[in-house]
């Protein structure tokens, strides 16, 4: 599996996205948050700065909506310029239709879980999901520790679509990467250790390098 690294905007400036973005054209996926105060206690960006953004950059967005109802909105995000959007299996409505109303408009479509979110809730579906995001970390605010007890959902999903990309999202650093990528995962969300850093392009070939290290 290729590996890819896809920083969160959530710890970049807000104040200067473009340039921010800029700084990780190197990178293979822009992670963005996308939080409604309600499914998780914050509130980031929308619809609107998703739209700016992508004028500004030709790298694929990768959504992630921890919002309470994302079958309502997967229209707008397609045509805002995400590339892949993911939702929450603890989200409200229906699983299925909403990954068939994110492969409708012509996404790629993704299942988050949490960290204590049974993993078989997204099996059914596998078949039609480009990735499975596997929480490390619970969802709602950044900074937070890497969990390796859910490790065994990545072994379990890589087991079952040994094609399938997974994702890991939270606490993601040069060490808890190689972790997640022994466990099979093999794209990798990563915050503060990207635009914390110095040259967050340099931490972005870091990252890749160290889980690159340990894939069979």
């Amino acid at each position: 599996m290729d590996i890819k690294i896809s920083p969160s905007i959530l710890s970049s400036d807000y104040a200067n996205l473009q340039r921010e973005l800029g700084r990780i054209d190197n990178a293979d996926l822009i992670h963005i948050d996308v939080m409604d105060g309600h499914f998780v206690p914050n509130i980031t960006i929308g619809i609107p700065v998703i739209q700016a953004l992508k004028k500004v950059c030709d790298i694929p967005f990768d959504v992630h909506l921890m919002i309470s109802q994302p079958y309502d909105y997967i229209e707008a995000f397609a045509n805002a310029g995400a590339d892949i959007i993911c939702f929450h299996a603890e989200s409200e409505g229906n699983i299925g239709a909403t990954v068939d109303r994110i492969l409708f408009f012509g996404k790629k479509a993704a299942i988050a879980v949490k960290p204590d979110t049974d993993i078989d809730v997204v099996l059914p579906y596998l078949d039609k999901l480009s990735m499975v995001l596997v929480m490390t970390v619970e969802p709602g605010f950044g900074g937070q520790s890497f969990m390796e007890r859910v490790l065994p959902k990545i072994q379990k999903v890589r087991e079952i679509r040994p094609d399938i990309d997974i994702e890991v999202d939270g606490g993601v650093d040069y060490s808890t990467v190689t972790l997640a990528a022994e466990a099979g995962a093999n794209v990798f969300v990563a915050g503060s250790a990207v635009f914390g850093a110095a040259s967050p392009a340099d931490a972005i070939e870091t990252l890749r390098n160290n889980a690159q290290s340990v894939m069979s």
